[in-house]
């Protein structure tokens, strides 16, 4: 299982792998029982972990570092019934550069617990790589500067159609 394919679904609780899509649905399977469910995008809403950014005193962080944080921590991981002070004990030792004040304690409670879902199911916490490729422009540019002949360009006229008239409302006196 990829942790580009797992989502949070708002209105259910943990984590899911995201099986199937379509534009107004998809099909989940709980990380935590297994049970797939279909999911209609009218009721709910799908946000990958991948695409999660937290709050910090400087630039916002992918969700993955501070995932990566807690896994490097020795900090023991506070249970995911524990009060607000003792998860924001727990931040300001793991991670320290978050935004209190911006970051809420249900936020932090919900990542402690994604954190233990993540992996309880083995699940290897990373950012899926993009592949830059190269764009056609860069291409044409290159191979235009090795001939050293400027390249042709071509224009064309487009004639557009005259506008419409629109008949106005006669006024009744």
């Amino acid at each position: 299982m990829d942790y580009n394919k797992i989502v949070s679904v708002t209105g259910l609780g943990g984590l899911y792998e995201l099986i199937s899509s379509k534009t107004d649905s998809g099909i989940v399977r709980s990380l935590e029982d297994n049970s797939t469910k279909f999911v209609s995008t009218r009721i709910h809403s799908f946000s990958h972990l991948e695409s999660i950014e937290v709050y910090t005193v400087k630039d916002n962080v992918n969700l993955v570092e501070v995932f990566t944080a807690m896994k490097n921590s020795s900090e023991t991981l506070p249970d995911g019934k524990a009060d607000a002070k003792a998860i924001k004990s727990y931040f300001e030792k793991v991670y320290p550069d978050m935004d209190f004040e911006r970051v809420y304690a249900s936020d932090m409670k919900k990542m402690v617990k994604w954190f233990d879902i993540l992996s309880k199911n083995n699940i290897e916490i990373k950012q899926s790589e993009v592949v830059e490729e190269e764009t056609t422009t860069e291409t044409t540019a290159k191979k235009t500067s090795a001939s050293n002949k400027p390249a042709a360009t071509k224009t064309t006229a487009v004639k557009s159609a005259p506008p419409k008239k629109i008949n106005s409302p006669r006024k009744m006196a």
